[in-house]
């Protein structure tokens, strides 16, 4: 399945990127070997920079869709950080000889995230959801912590990553100069959106949190915690949504374990390097 794992072009080391980074590399993804704490402190140290950048949280069903989707791989290749976002990519990494630290979830980092804007005066700009999420997860967000909420959009997004009245939505955006923009159309929308708009919002650094806005918002409830360590949220979530979450669960997902034979046949030296 998909092209074979030698011929795809490794993410080259940003000028952003640490050079005590380790990547560990599952099918055609690189990704961060951070903890949770070092995640934050990375997003600060990008802010910090003032070059901005994508951040992106890959789990199972993104490794699966770089096989195929082309643009989505290239916008992984040109990424500030990756994070990994599910328990099993995090299990398939101990299988590879090279273990990510812990799952670090787009859901988990939003709150702690916006705790450390409140201490660092950042500006946060709430992008995606549908309509109403947005302003009903500020809410919350202030009800918790004092955070300069500059901006907030919901647009629709393409399938290719553009917007309708992307051209309005960028104005505002830079308008109001935020530090962090935090981005919520579901991949891979939001990973192709946050790739073809970085160049015009920096300085600002734009993260991908999937349904986060609705899980802080309180319009759709998370999984327990156990179901999360147990690698079993996405039973969870098809509970909730199964005509939505079905085919890519069922059908797409299994595909994983295919491409993680291939990741295993690779020299351990060609899914591992320093950033």
């Amino acid at each position: 399945m998909g092209e074979p794992l030698d011929a795809a072009p490794s993410r080259a080391p940003s000028s952003q990127t640490k050079a005590s980074r380790r990547q560990v590399r599952i099918g055609h993804l690189w990704i961060d070997a951070l903890t949770f704490s070092e995640a934050i402190d990375e997003i600060e140290r990008l802010v910090d920079a003032g070059a901005g950048g994508g951040i992106f949280t890959p789990n199972v069903d993104h490794v699966v869709q770089v096989e195929k989707n082309l643009e989505l791989r290239s916008a992984y290749e040109r990424i500030a950080l990756s994070l990994v976002d599910g328990q099993p990519l995090v299990w398939a990494s101990r299988l590879l000889g090279s273990p990510l630290p812990e799952k670090i979830s787009g859901s988990d980092l939003v709150l702690p995230l916006m705790r450390r804007a409140h201490e660092r005066r950042w500006r946060v700009y709430l992008l995606g959801g549908p309509p109403g999420v947005g302003a009903e997860a500020a809410e919350k967000i202030k009800q918790g912590y004092d955070v300069d909420i500059v901006g907030i959009d919901a647009p629709r997004v393409r399938p290719d990553g553009h917007a309708d009245d992307e051209a309005v939505v960028l104005e505002r955006i830079e308008a109001v100069r935020p530090h962090i923009v935090l981005v919520a159309f579901g991949a891979p929308k939001q990973e192709l959106f946050i790739h073809n708009v970085v160049p015009r919002v920096r300085p600002a650094v734009l993260l991908g949190i999937g349904a986060s806005l609705d899980f802080v918002a309180g319009r759709v409830r998370r999984a327990p915690r156990w179901m999360s360590r147990s690698g079993l949220e996405w039973v969870f979530r098809l509970a909730q949504e199964p005509r939505r979450l079905a085919r890519r669960y069922l059908v797409e997902d299994p595909k994983f374990a295919l491409v993680l034979l291939r990741t295993m046949r690779t020299p351990k030296g060609e899914r591992i390097r320093q950033g």
